[in-house]
Formats: C-alpha cells, sequence, structure tokens
C-alpha cells in the first residue's frame, strides 16, 4: 500500500530536552509514566480495554458485562483509548505513552474479522477464537463475521491503526498490512449509490441495489415488522459521517485516491437519499427503494431531525475539504425545513411521521404516539439543534475561495507553560490513587441492581486526565 510520510512527532519529542523542564514537569512525568503502566498492566488486557471497571478490578463493562480478556470497539472503548494515549505521546514526549497505543493497535490487529473490520466487542482470550472469525485464526474459526459501522467501531478501529501506522513511519508490519486489508474490504462494502450497511460480511451484489433517489413509500407500518436492517443504507448514530472522516483520514496519510473518490461517493449518496417535499431532510435509515424503513422497535421509518445535523455538517466539510459546491446545494432547503420544525423549547425531535411532519415519540411499552408523556429514558426521541452553527459553516462555505480548500487536519501540538496549565496538572496528579488510577463515585451499568460497586474507573475520565497531565510535562516555556 503506498503511503506518505509526514513529519515525525518523534522530532517534536527529541527538539523538546528534559533540561528544559522545570521539577515540577520532570515529576509530572514520573507520575505520568506510572498511571501508563498501570493502566497497561493491571486495567487493560494486552491492549483491549473496556468502557468501566470496578474500583477494585473485579468487574468491567463496555456495552454489556465483559470478562477481563476482552476489548470493546465502541468510544470509549480501546481505539479511543489507544487515540488517548497518542494524544498523550504526542503533547509530552513520553515514550511509554506511545508504545501503549502501538499495544492497542496490536490488540486490534488480532481482533480485526476476515470480513475486515471489527465486531462490537471483542476477546484476545480462548473464548475469542471461538466466537469470532479473526483474521489472526487463518480461517479456522466459523465465528462471527460481521464488520460493524455502527456506533463508530469499525471507524474509530481503523483511524487508530492507521495513526499508530502514521507514527511508526509504516515500519510496522503487521499494523501495516491490516490498514491496507481493512480498506481493501470496507471499500467493497460501499453499495453503488455510495451508502453504507450498518454491518457486513461480504461485498454487495450491485443488482441488488439499484441507484434511484429517496422517495415516500405508499403505506408504512405503525407496527414494529422486525424485518432484519443491518444492510440498509444506514445513518444512524452518524456511521456515514464517521465513514467519511475515516477515508478522508485515509487519503491524507496514504494519498489514496480510492479512499477520497469513496468519501465523495459518500456525499453524493447524502443528496441523493435527501426527502422531496415536503420533508427535505433525511432518514435514519433507507431501504433498497430508497424509502426510510424501520431499524429497532423505537426506530421508526420517519424523517430524522438527529442523524440529519450530522449530514448537513458532512456536506459542508466536504465541500470545504474539496472545493466542489454540489454538497451546498442541499443545504438552504434543509435548514429551512428544520427550523420550521423545531419544537417549543427549540429541540428537534428525533422523529417526524412521514409527510404529516408530526413529532413521533413511543411510550415506555413501545407503543407509537404523538405524545411524549410516556417515554423510555434509554433513547433521546428529542435531539438539540445545532441548526445556527451549520448557517454559519454553510455561509462561509460559500465565500470559500480555490485556495481555502485543504484537507481536515488538526495536528496535536505542545502547549505553552503557562499558570492554569500547572493548575489542572497539579488537581489531576491530587486526584489520583496510590496505583495511579482515576476513581470516581459511579455505577456499572450492565451488572444488575443487586451490583453494590459505587466507585469506578472510567476511561473517559482517564483521557481526559492524561492529557492534561501530559500537556503539563512536555509544555515549553
Amino acid at each position: 500500500m503506498k503511503h506518505h510520510r509526514p513529519p515525525l512527532f518523534l522530532i517534536l519529542a527529541l527538539a523538546f530536552s528534559v533540561n528544559a523542564q522545570n521539577e515540577e514537569q520532570r515529576s509530572a512525568a514520573r507520575t505520568l509514566r506510572q498511571v501508563v503502566d498501570f493502566h497497561r498492566r493491571q486495567v487493560g488486557h494486552e491492549g483491549a480495554y473496556l468502557w468501566t471497571y470496578s474500583a477494585d478490578l473485579t468487574k468491567q463493562e463496555g456495552e454489556g458485562k465483559a470478562n477481563k480478556t476482552s476489548g470493546w470497539t465502541q468510544p470509549p472503548g480501546s481505539p479511543f483509548v489507544g487515540e488517548a494515549f497518542l494524544k498523550a505521546w504526542r503533547l509530552s514526549g513520553e515514550r511509554d505513552c506511545r508504545d501503549a497505543a502501538v499495544e492497542i493497535a496490536h490488540a486490534l490487529v488480532r481482533s480485526q474479522l476476515q470480513s475486515g473490520g471489527w465486531a462490537s466487542h471483542f476477546d484476545l482470550g480462548p473464548d475469542g477464537a471461538r466466537r469470532y472469525r479473526y483474521r489472526a485464526a487463518r480461517g479456522k474459526s466459523g465465528g462471527r463475521n460481521l464488520t460493524t459501522f455502527d456506533d463508530d467501531k469499525s471507524q474509530s478501529a481503523l483511524l487508530l491503526l492507521m495513526h499508530v501506522d502514521e507514527e511508526l513511519r509504516f515500519q510496522d508490519a503487521k499494523i501495516h498490512e491490516a490498514v491496507g486489508y481493512a480498506l481493501e474490504h470496507m471499500l467493497a462494502a460501499q453499495y453503488p449509490n455510495g451508502a453504507w450497511p450498518q454491518q457486513y460480511d461480504a461485498p454487495p451484489d450491485p443488482a441488488d441495489h439499484p441507484v434511484k433517489p429517496a422517495a415516500y413509500p405508499k403505506t408504512w407500518s405503525r407496527v414494529y415488522p422486525k424485518q432484519r436492517y443491518v444492510g440498509y443504507y444506514t445513518l444512524n448514530d452518524n456511521n456515514m459521517s464517521n465513514i467519511i472522516d475515516m477515508l478522508l483520514e485515509a487519503h491524507r496519510i496514504y494519498r489514496r485516491a480510492d479512499c477520497r473518490a469513496a468519501a465523495l461517493k459518500t456525499g453524493d449518496f447524502f443528496i441523493l437519499a435527501q426527502m422531496p417535499d415536503p420533508q427535505p431532510g433525511w432518514a435514519q435509515q433507507y431501504n433498497r427503494e430508497m424509502h426510510p424503513a424501520w431499524a429497532r422497535k423505537f426506530e421508526p421509518a420517519a424523517i430524522t431531525g438527529g442523524e440529519s445535523q450530522a449530514v448537513m455538517k458532512s456536506l459542508v466539510s466536504l465541500c470545504r475539504q474539496t472545493g466542489e459546491d454540489r454538497f451546498l446545494e442541499p443545504l438552504p432547503r434543509a435548514l429551512a425545513y428544520y427550523r420550521k420544525s423545531q419544537l417549543a423549547n427549540g429541540q428537534l425531535a428525533r422523529f417526524y411521521e412521514l409527510r404529516t411532519n408530526k413529532p413521533l415519540y413511543f411510550t415506555k411499552d413501545y407503543q407509537l404516539t404523538y405524545s411524549d408523556a410516556d417515554m423510555p429514558t434509554h433513547y433521546s426521541f428529542k435531539t438539540g439543534s445545532n441548526l445556527d452553527s451549520i448557517e454559519r459553516a454553510y455561509q462561509k462555505a460559500l465565500k470559500m475561495k480555490p485556495g481555502d480548500f485543504k484537507p481536515d487536519h488538526r495536528a496535536v501540538t505542545r502547549e505553552k507553560l503557562r499558570g492554569s496549565l500547572a493548575g489542572r496538572a497539579q488537581r489531576a496528579i491530587r486526584s489520583l490513587d496510590a496505583r495511579g488510577a482515576w476513581v470516581e463515585r459511579g455505577r456499572l451499568r450492565y451488572h444488575g441492581d443487586d451490583d453494590d460497586t459505587d466507585r469506578i474507573i472510567s476511561m473517559r475520565t482517564f483521557a481526559k486526565e492524561l492529557a492534561t497531565i501530559a500537556a503539563f510535562v512536555g509544555a515549553t516555556p
């Protein structure tokens, strides 16, 4: 696989002399190494990380209970933790942080499916080899082989592998090969119209997926039809927006024109998927007829006020990065429609009924209703409005000139040594326990009401505080 050699963050690390650090920074560096060592040896398992752990490390979970040898791909699982370690390396120059990120990358190589991506969960123990069809098993496993894009799972896993590959100057053969394999198989999973499934295990048959614009069905069921939906054209949880970001990052790092083309083709699908009047927005998922369709029992065939905002942001981003103004064409009609559809409190409904545009909700026993009086609490049936910021980004994109169009890439840079940074770092250090863990009040969500855990280790908190200490360690005068 061809690749582009960017400037190394290692140059920054070497350029920052240890002698330039004050004693407080050197002490913080020792603490940083302790934190990294504790989490590598005691919290994670050979690079596999979950979301939350009991403070005594006897229980752990992602989006469900898990054993000690398990990892989760959905943030804040293994890829999220790996990006946190990588950021800490770039901020501090502490090699232990980079090594921890590399370890996670190797865990993802070991858990890569033969279909090219990753499942929600993986297990580096014997159970994993029986449960999943890992590439590492070399075809010996007959387990689950569904690559999932749901909730930024395979996207975040591949992004971490690419970022570690870039950091290592593409010299780690296993990581580099896994990236190429993932991109090859993911690109093959794209539908002819530019869309992507929620999950796949093999490339689609183009004959089964004619390219056509979005349309309203003649009728739609108000009762959950219990149909398999993982192959639908899925915008839910911003899956395709995350895929666009992943593909454009692959183009930046490896100069792969096929990845850029696939990202733009996804933008073309967004244009194709905009519903006609009277509701020129987007659905959470479409069937092969390009009709809005049901997914789970609380996700009806409807126009969405949630994922549609991510679609609009992605269209603006594509224009900003490529200069192709066709991606802006859907915005005026969509913005006007969603402004007209705002609820009395300024929010947007997650679902609007087809054609009537009435907000749709569910009761706690999952009956479709127009009333928001008895909604389940596990799912957001109302969402915040970002229409003003989308409008500003759209107007800014309209005024851009050819020289302004460039890829989105925010490199991590060293911070200046300021008192406020030192204060934040010292607070983070003081809140550590003797082991090097940030323990906080909280519960494990998936261990049942009888679980008595009230102190936890959260990987979101870990990532935030790790970055604070790393920024202080590497801060320049």
